[in-house]
């Protein structure tokens, strides 16, 4: 391990390959993400900005070049829109990479490790919890805004940063591999599981079906759309999208579907006790408004409708990767008990269970947000 003058020294170093502003006072730890090593770069000038600079994990996103192209490419067009918008302001509304000296938005070391600049959104706050509808609300319309101002843009001109991360077909045959190997011997503790994903494997693979068929079109999709990646200012408004890793080409229905999992689910991703499993419509209500604020004019209405479709693949998805991980011995996830990947797969498969059982109600809510969103066109003059 490093000690702090010599960590000192190599931050210092590679900052100096960023064109940054000012001089740095400070480089300290920042965030709890798990991914990522990110630091809080501290500007000792006074009217110079302040910076997150990252090292990216590169055993997890294997091009990094790639990544940072998508990344690149996707806050340019948000900028260029959100510019061209009377009171809008893309310094605060979309990420800012800081390029090198050489033009580059990424330095690599001589360790071989590759670095980023973030301009610091400052006065900005996160939340892991939603706390209101309201909150929920604000968290839509910032996905749904997102989606809808990238609608113009190429989805095939996006790398897929980490190849078939929602695609359900290639998660169904890791786990029929996982299922064969049984490298834990722990095949016949999930037979109850083993069962739930196969009766449902078909209708589960709706999504990509459509897609292939061409009734569904290909998107740029964020395909981490946890709440804790939007980014509030100090009057609880949605500023900022973050964590724009996954930003690939996808689905629409999965960004909403992933955000109804994280957002309007009333219990942790490993809940233990599965009778507290379920979902708080007015929370469900608040996201579905926002989204669909923002984004009723952009979507087909073959997308519209496979949203419901969404809402129980993401669960789904999720918790057969954790029940994949789990026959294999754990390797994924981190775990702090030895059954851990299994009960946050039946966390996730009650989930789904819960959705299926409110699916016509949900279905309802969608349907009245959309038409009252339609009505509101309607009646505006000119």
């Amino acid at each position: 391990m490093k000690d702090n003058t010599e960590a000192a020294s190599n931050f210092d170093n590679v900052l100096s390959h960023f064109a940054i502003e000012g001089s740095v006072a400070s480089i300290t730890p920042y965030g709890s993400g798990h991914i990522h090593d990110t630091y809080y770069v501290k500007n000792q000038t006074p009217t110079a900005p302040d910076y997150l600079l990252q090292r990216i994990n590169h055993h997890v996103f294997r091009n990094v070049p790639q990544l940072m192209q998508n990344i690149e490419q996707v806050t340019a067009h948000l900028r260029k829109k959100l510019d061209a918008m009377p009171g809008k302001r893309s310094d605060r509304e979309v990420l800012t990479l800081i390029p090198t000296h050489q033009h580059s938005m990424y330095h690599q070391d001589q360790d071989g490790n590759y670095w980023r600049l973030y301009l610091l959104l400052q006065g900005t706050r996160s939340y892991d919890v939603v706390e209101n509808a309201q909150q929920a609300y604000e968290g839509g319309k910032a996905f749904g805004r997102f989606q809808a101002l990238l609608a113009d843009m190429n989805a095939r001109s996006l790398h897929e940063s980490i190849p078939d991360f929602h695609n359900v077909e290639y998660r169904l045959k890791q786990f029929e591999t996982a299922l064969g190997e049984n490298m834990a011997g722990r095949v016949k503790e999930v037979l109850p599981e083993i069962q739930f994903v196969r009766q449902r494997a078909h209708a589960m693979a709706a999504i990509i079906r459509l897609g292939r068929e061409g009734s569904l079109p290909l998107r740029i999709t964020h395909n981490d759309t946890k709440f804790n990646n939007v980014l509030f200012d100090s009057q609880d408004n949605a500023q900022c999208v973050i964590d724009l890793d996954t930003v690939m080409p996808g689905f629409v229905a999965y960004d909403y579907g992933d955000a109804i999992r994280t957002t309007a689910v009333t219990t942790p991703e490993d809940e233990k006790d599965l009778g507290k499993i379920d979902i708080d419509l007015h929370l469900f209500r608040g996201f579905t408004q926002g989204f669909l604020e923002e984004t009723h004019k952009s979507l087909t209405d073959q997308e519209i409708g496979s949203l419901s479709l969404g809402i129980t693949l993401l669960p789904f998805i999720m918790g057969l990767r954790f029940l994949t991980d789990y026959l294999d011995g754990d390797h994924y996830y981190k775990v702090h008990f030895p059954a851990h990947n299994l009960q946050r797969c039946r966390a996730q498969f009650r989930l789904v269970e819960v959705l299926e059982e409110k699916s016509e109600l949900l279905q309802g809510i969608i349907e009245g947000i959309l038409a009252s969103c339609r009505q509101m066109v309607s009646q505006r003059p000119g």
